[in-house]
């Protein structure tokens, strides 16, 4: 068991593709200290270890004097979509054996009639039969006996594998019996690593419960490898506070449970970001966000309402369906290193493609030939070439603008300014391209733009926010302090969480008759969620449950997620529960059937020890002075920008557009018509100058 009782200071840790950002907060005072190191592929380990020391050097701290480290790695998701993990099989329950094979039974296009199948994750020959069998209702009607485990064991140990999943068709009705076969193996295979499905995510649905469990002994051996070193490393810098790795779900878990679930942290990376937005968004406007994460490749959106991030059950990696609760983060091809390209019809397009890091866009200096949308921020007058990354990297606006006016060529743009025309209309389409996904984003969920606040960050977010709340026709928008560094903030305020489930398949009565199952899984899983916690940590932070239940009509093939207030839990019965479906039903459209019955076919339940870090400080107020103006290509003509440093601004002041502020992780382009205003905690807020009346 680890402890996190220790005061002091909290380290959270995103690594990227390029760089791996570093963010050291002391608990209490709210001092903060940002340091960014470029990965190294080849043993990401070891740049942390760098950053590390930097961060500790920078921050005039020791390694006695950290309490906690929360760490947020890709390497699991990139081994995913490389397919460069180990040599893997699964045992499934006999005639099961095509279950990876069949997925769901969809071709891959519905429009292209050649299209071929995707390869499944493990091949038909390394899928192996065994003589288990439950039925639906949970009874089991066949056990291996120990000579078809010893035949079981010497087909695998044949085959050469490096590890293994074990998935029984209806084994989330009764785990034992993958566990009876699970340890057979291990006790005949020695070291092999063995996943049981319904110990990984007890749910319906064979083959995505078979795939999830065949991710994860996919990575496993990966994740730990990786762990050990990371682990012996941060030893070897003298750190002994604990080690959490963020997760899925927004939340943290020990490297003792990321070690056995690495499958947890996959998609880890977009939520950090989520969860310092919730977490450093000025209080009145957490209730409604949008966040937008603008980085090189990608920009990622997502929904926060009630101060809580909105999960999906259903997230895909590459071709690879994910059933374990995730952020719901939507991403589009739009980013700082996106390409701006014309397709046959002389269309301007941008993205998804990327230039990368390495040559880059065209103002890099590395070579890089094509257009991308931090050349267009560079032409536009928006970035200054001698303060980008805090004048650590110089940038060449005159290739930048050679490329641009190109580009202009191409379009058969006849105007007086054609790389700053060209510059503008790609920005244009960027913006038009990420206002239609939120706007989708928004709708599907019948949720209101004019409620929201958008929360901007990511190495562009801050530059492209104002741009974007216009076309989204957004009324407010949120610049932390440091938002190139944001995700890494957001994993040291990550809460250690983890979610569990159970499938029922419980048919409720107009009554509420049917409800004894589900408040018997609610009950069981409170008691499951409680034993892990006490594994976890001994820190007394306070408990946090949310349950929610996947609920429909008994003929709809879909389910709507049911969330049951806290003020309801301890009393729930059936005709509340059914109460809750009708209300949202009808919120989402426009009726309620209360006569009919209605199937539960998912219970689910999150546990969270609270991370109540206090890492929020209080700016003095105070004014700030110009340093200068800088002329802005915006809208068909040059505007003069007034120049700020972002360190020089205190509680209070504002700033009416056109205005820049610069910092050495981004830079905010503030658009005329727009207002900023230092909140406090530091955040720049941004309204309209007709709302600021």
């Amino acid at each position: 068991m680890t402890t996190t009782t220790r005061t002091g200071w909290r380290i959270g840790i995103d690594v990227g593709g390029t760089f791996n950002d570093f963010v050291a907060a002391e608990n209490g005072t709210g001092k903060r200290v940002f340091f960014k190191e470029p990965s190294v592929p080849s043993d990401p380990s070891l740049a942390v270890e760098r950053g590390i020391g930097g961060l500790l050097a920078r921050a005039g701290i020791a390694a006695s004097d950290v309490e906690l480290v929360m760490h947020g790695t890709t390497l699991a998701l990139n081994s995913i979509l490389q397919r460069n993990g180990p040599r893997l099989g699964m045992v499934v329950s006999r005639g099961n054996r095509d279950v990876l094979e069949i997925a769901r039974s969809r071709m891959p296009s519905a429009f292209d009639f050649t299209a071929k199948r995707e390869t499944p994750l493990i091949p038909r020959n390394l899928v192996f039969e065994v003589n288990a069998r439950c039925l639906s209702n949970g009874e089991i009607v066949h056990r291996p006996d120990e000579a078809e485990l010893d035949r079981l064991a010497d087909e695998i140990r044949a085959a050469d594998l490096k590890a293994v999943a074990v998935m029984l068709i209806n084994s989330f009705r009764h785990p034992e019996l993958e566990q009876l076969v699970a340890e057979g193996l291990r006790k005949r295979l020695g070291e092999l690593p063995v996943t049981e499905s319904a110990s990984i995510w007890p749910e319906m649905r064979e083959y995505e419960r078979g795939l999830l469990a065949g991710l994860n002994a996919y990575i496993q051996p990966l994740m730990k490898s990786y762990f050990d070193r990371l682990e012996s490393r941060m030893r070897g810098l003298g750190l002994t506070a604990p080690i959490f790795i963020t997760t899925n779900n927004g939340g943290t878990v020990s490297l003792q449970t990321a070690r056995a679930r690495p499958i947890d942290t996959v998609l880890s990376g977009p939520a950090a970001g989520v969860v310092a937005s919730v977490k450093m968004a000025p209080a009145d406007l957490r209730d409604h966000l949008v966040t937008l994460d603008m980085g090189g490749t990608s920009t990622d959106m997502a929904v926060v309402m009630g101060g809580e991030p909105e999960y999906t059950q259903l997230a895909q990696v590459g071709i690879f369906p994910i059933i374990l609760p995730v952020v719901a983060v939507t991403a589009i091809g739009a980013g700082g290193g996106s390409a701006v390209w014309i397709d046959a019809q002389g269309i301007l397009k941008i993205g998804p493609e990327s230039v990368g890091s390495d040559p880059g866009p065209i103002c890099y200096g590395r070579g890089g030939e094509r257009v991308a949308i931090t050349d267009c921020y560079l032409t536009s007058g928006i970035l200054d070439p001698t303060t980008f990354l805090g004048g650590r990297m110089q940038l060449a606006k005159e290739p930048a603008v050679e490329g641009l006016r190109k580009l202009a060529r191409a379009l058969n743009l006849d105007v007086a300014n054609p790389a700053e025309e060209a510059a503008a209309a790609a920005l244009k389409v960027a913006t038009a391209k990420m206002a239609v996904e939120l706007s989708k984003m928004l709708a599907r969920r019948g949720l209101d733009h004019r409620q929201f606040a958008l929360v901007a960050f990511g190495g562009a977010g801050a530059t492209h926010a104002t741009l974007l709340a216009e076309e989204a026709r957004l009324e407010k928008v949120v610049i932390p302090l440091a938002p190139g560094t944001f995700c890494a903030l957001g994993a040291s305020l990550a809460d250690i969480r983890r979610d569990f489930a159970r499938s029922l398949g419980v048919l409720l009565t107009p009554a509420g008759d049917g409800f004894s199952r589900v408040a018997d899984a609610i009950t069981d899983m409170m008691k499951e969620s409680l034993a892990w916690i006490a594994g976890e940590t001994d820190s007394g932070a306070a408990l946090s449950f949310r349950v929610k239940a996947d609920m429909r009509f008994a003929d709809q093939a879909y389910e709507l997620e049911i969330f049951v207030p806290e003020a309801m839990r301890e009393q729930l019965d059936g005709a509340a529960l059914l109460e809750l479906f009708h209300a949202e039903h009808e919120r989402l459209y426009g009726f309620a059937d209360r006569a009919a019955s209605v199937r539960v076919s998912t219970v689910r339940l999150a546990i969270a020890a609270l991370n109540e870090a206090q890492v929020e400080r209080v700016l003095e107020t105070g004014t700030a002075q110009s340093s200068g103006t800088r002329k802005v290509y915006h809208k068909g003509e040059w505007v003069d920008a007034a120049l700020f440093r972002r360190a020089d601004l205190r509680s209070g002041f504002a700033v009416s557009g056109p205005a820049i502020v610069e910092q050495d992780d981004t830079t905010v382009w503030i658009t005329p018509g727009w207002q900023a205003t230092v909140e406090p905690h530091g955040n720049l807020v941004l309204v309209p100058d007709d709302k600021t009346a």
